[in-house]
């Protein structure tokens, strides 16, 4: 059943206002249909520069562009009516200057008419946080296991297993919080410390490989329905498409070359003379 109570879009300020009240439910969706499919249950869609790695088979997010970001957005935002669409700021676009930022986030919200963007990084990016959200522009933070970050990180791994380490990630948070951002995404990160950031920030918490005690959760959809081959430890898998698309394909595939498809039943016979 559907959380939502009328059929106004949700705004970053909804969003905001869930902080400590009903777990906040994210998807990623990159496609109308399955927009379509996910605005019917969930608070809000991202769509996420894991696109590059869903749908162009990349090994990272960072060759992704602000063009693909915005054509797959735009596609979000046909297929939805209800849920906040956040779309992610991709590698590249915002990093250099606050100036930088504002100009891909602002194409990214004139051109698909989504409700909010997402960037990665705490304390580092805290000043372009402000500077965009001063000049209308609602923000997803997003801290711990940052993948654009991947080339200096060396891996995708875990953030906070070692509570010498819970500082600098707990003081990313408070940043991204204190620059005006709406929420924050906390990937990957150990679930005492992602616990702990969820109490003390006043904005809401997303998780994902983090605590249940999150303000809501957010996982790749093509993840979570088993057709993504591998996936991290924190996915939980809700469906086993996969094997079930492969099928399919098997059987259409055999029929084709045996000539049994199409049947009667799919083609289209001459009229009748009256």
């Amino acid at each position: 059943m559907s959380v939502h109570r009328d059929d106004r879009r949700l705004t970053a300020p909804d969003i905001l206002a869930r902080k400590g009240g009903v777990p906040i439910a994210m998807l990623t969706s990159y496609h109308a249909h399955t927009a379509r499919l996910a605005d019917q249950h969930c608070d809000s869609i991202l769509v996420g520069d894991s696109l590059g790695m869903v749908m162009h088979g990349l090994e990272t997010t960072v060759p992704v562009t602000l063009d693909m970001m915005i054509l797959q957005g735009l596609a979000v935002m046909r297929g939805s009516k209800r849920a906040l669409v956040v779309v992610d700021m991709p590698f590249g676009s915002y990093e250099a200057s606050k100036e930088q930022a504002f100009h891909a986030a602002a194409r990214i919200l004139k051109e698909t008419g989504c409700g909010a963007i997402k960037l990665e990084g705490g304390v580092r990016m805290a000043e372009t946080i402000r500077f965009l959200v001063e000049r209308g522009i609602p923000v997803m933070g997003h801290v711990g296991l940052t993948p654009q970050s991947i080339n200096t990180l060396g891996s995708f791994r875990a953030q906070g297993r070692d509570p010498a380490d819970w500082a600098p990630i707990e003081a990313d948070a408070r940043a991204v919080a204190e620059a005006g951002a709406f929420s924050v995404v906390l990937e990957a990160i150990a679930e005492p410390l992602a616990a702990k950031i969820t109490k003390d920030v006043p904005i809401p918490t997303i998780g994902i490989g983090a605590s249940a005690t999150c303000d809501g959760q957010v996982l790749v959809l093509e993840d979570m329905l088993g057709l993504s081959p591998r996936v991290p430890k924190f996915v939980k898998r809700y469906a086993d498409l996969g094997p079930s698309i492969e099928r399919a394909v098997a059987a259409y595939a055999e029929e084709v070359r045996s000539r049994t498809f199409p049947g009667p039943e799919n083609v289209y016979p001459v009229k009748k003379a009256p």
